[in-house]
């Protein structure tokens, strides 16, 4: 039987508005529990919210980063549902009118570019955090009540958890890009839920859509839809269905568990929000919006490829983070090679970035010190390997690379004389090689220049090495 499966994503981004949506208190993460908090976000009787207009810029320039139509007239509504840390027994959304429509973004494929539209884009209060401990008390930290997020909804449009993927990382990297939100996903700044059925294209028939919450990675995402899509193509083929519902995903166990029966719009009970004005947006706010809005990652990705002839891969990672696009550019405007410069950023700075979980921001380096590194490779005062030896006691100190060759004496060995010297002994050491390779065992070259390679510690000029170890074997 042929299944098409069905995913639409609802992504709630926290945005990094200096304070809270409806209130003047600290929008800041990590605080001490309950500090940063006043009437307003803890739902105190005759406490009202004032709209933060900064949250309405934010939201207009993700609208205009994702292709949205921004309404110029909108509203805020109220959200009925009970839960512990919703203090009001309400929340401030917006239901009918959202602040952002019909947008999209466009991810590759390997059937060419798709469009993956988003339904719309909404501003709205957090709740605030429930902490369970392990005597079984329940804790409340309302700090995160009050701050402002965006609700991302898409249609139903991603086929796969390789599309979803794509899309997430694609809608990421543009909210960084543009500075609304950090979308540190540990943090809890961006949370994704997936909505997921399956449709039988032979029988006509669907499965009833699931809800998949606490998704807090990429990665637990593509595990979920794999997960949820077996799950639904299993019942359909049982003749069964699925119950339309709200389900978890379990980390330790990789699969989901059912929460609750998934609630219609009807049961939220929405209203009108009477303590907020209706929301009036300026045409020419708009436009200057627009006119600030920075280069985004897939305009700088064609840009790259055009301007410095870099492989499309090279400029699909260089151009995910702002940072990082910002560092390589750097580095090109003071170099020679955009490939070279790729190659170091993408290879030995991005894994040791990796490798020890810190941002670009806090390289201890500039793009000019990586620049002049590059600049004694070419220049042929020390070899590649010795450059990357230098590179990592620059991440670890933060010297210059000419202060870190000079302070180890790891300037590159270029003369001739003094290399012949080398290469004699190490000829004189090593019969049995010479003997191999006149016998026309060609590796034996290669173990020559690795002793002469470990007798210079490294340092010697590998294509003169090259060179005048197989003239030397060549005469004997």
């Amino acid at each position: 039987m042929a299944y098409e499966t069905l995913v639409g994503l609802e992504i709630h981004v926290e945005l990094s508005t200096k304070t809270k949506i409806f209130c003047g208190c600290s929008n800041e993460f990590g605080k001490d529990a309950n500090t940063q908090c006043c009437p307003v976000c803890l739902g105190l009787p005759g406490a009202l919210p004032v709209l933060n207009k900064a949250v309405v810029e934010y939201a207009i320039k993700a609208g205009l980063a994702f292709n949205c139509d921004i309404a110029i007239d909108s509203r805020m509504d109220r959200k009925n549902y009970f839960y512990p840390d919703l203090v009001k027994g309400f929340q401030i959304s917006q239901n009918d009118i959202p602040l952002c429509s019909n947008g999209y973004i466009e991810i590759d494929t390997e059937e060419g570019p798709k469009k993956i539209r988003i339904r719309r884009i909404h501003i709205e209060e957090d709740t605030g955090k429930s902490i369970h401990t392990e005597s079984g008390d329940s804790l409340l930290d309302y700090n995160r009540s009050g701050v402002p997020l965006i609700e991302i909804v898409t249609e139903p449009d991603i086929n796969s958890k390789e599309e979803a993927q794509k899309f997430l990382e694609s809608l990421k990297s543009t909210l960084q890009y543009i500075e609304v939100s950090d979308c540190k996903m540990e943090e809890g700044s961006l949370r994704c839920d997936i909505n997921i059925n399956v449709v039988d294209d032979e029988r006509n028939i669907k499965s009833k859509i699931t809800e998949v919450k606490n998704l807090n990675s990429f990665s637990a995402v593509g595990k979920a839809i794999e997960y949820e899509e077996k799950r639904h193509i299993a019942l359909l083929e049982e003749g069964k269905n699925t119950l339309r519902e709200t389900r978890r995903w379990n980390e330790v166990d990789n699969e989901t568990i059912v929460m609750r029966s998934k609630a219609e719009a009807a049961d939220y009970r929405y209203g009108v929000e009477p303590d907020i004005a209706p929301i009036k947006i300026d045409p020419e706010w708009i436009e200057d919006i627009r006119k600030t809005m920075p280069e985004l990652p897939r305009q700088k990705k064609a840009r790259f490829i055009e301007e410095y002839g870099i492989p499309e891969y090279d400029a699909e990672v260089l151009t995910q983070s702002k940072d990082l696009s910002h560092f390589f550019e750097e580095t090109v405007g003071l170099s020679e090679d955009p490939k070279q410069v790729s190659n170091w950023v993408m290879g030995d700075v991005l894994r040791r970035l990796n490798d020890e979980g810190v941002e670009v921001k806090d390289l201890k380096f500039t793009p000019k010190d990586l620049a002049d590194l590059l600049k004694l490779i070419n220049e042929g005062k020390i070899s590649n390997n010795i450059g990357k030896k230098v590179l990592r006691e620059m991440f670890e100190t933060g010297k210059k690379p000419d202060d870190i060759v000079k302070e180890q004496g790891l300037v590159q060995i270029s003369d001739e004389s003094q290399l012949r010297e080398v290469v004699s002994k190490i000829l004189e050491e090593n019969e049995q090689s010479v003997i191999d390779y006149k016998n026309g065992k060609t590796r034996a070259m290669g173990f020559i220049i690795g002793q002469v390679m470990k007798a210079t510690r490294g340092k010697a000029n590998p294509q003169l090495v090259n060179e005048i170890v197989k003239e030397m074997l060549d005469e004997k």
